[in-house]
């Protein structure tokens, strides 16, 4: 009986400090930041091709990209993407290019 007792306060004592110890090293991590960095930061999204940015618009308005083009602004380079929903309402939607942001 006493080596089971040992067995079980030996068990939940490893749980209780592994659980333990991942919520320091959950800790000790740097957040993600989702914002697009500068061109000099580790944390720079990749470049969206226009392809990647049309269906990733079409999805997350659900109209159809009726047209799309590619324009600077400075030195970002935008897509600007005009769309078409169910009830017929045309509209326009920018996406930067090398973030992939909806501006």
């Amino acid at each position: 009986m006493n080596v089971i007792r040992s067995w079980v306060v030996a068990g939940l004592a490893l749980v209780f400090f592994g659980g333990a110890l991942a919520v320091r090293a959950q800790e000790a991590r740097p957040p993600v930041s989702r914002v697009a960095a500068g061109p000099d930061s580790p944390h720079r999204h990749r470049a969206v091709s226009m392809d990647k940015a049309v269906r990733l618009v079409q999805h997350r308005f659900r109209a159809r990209v009726v047209r799309a083009e590619t324009q600077r602004q400075g030195d970002r380079t935008i897509y600007v993407l005009r769309l078409l929903d169910d009830s017929g309402r045309v509209f326009a939607v920018r996406v930067d290019a090398a973030s992939g942001a909806i501006i």
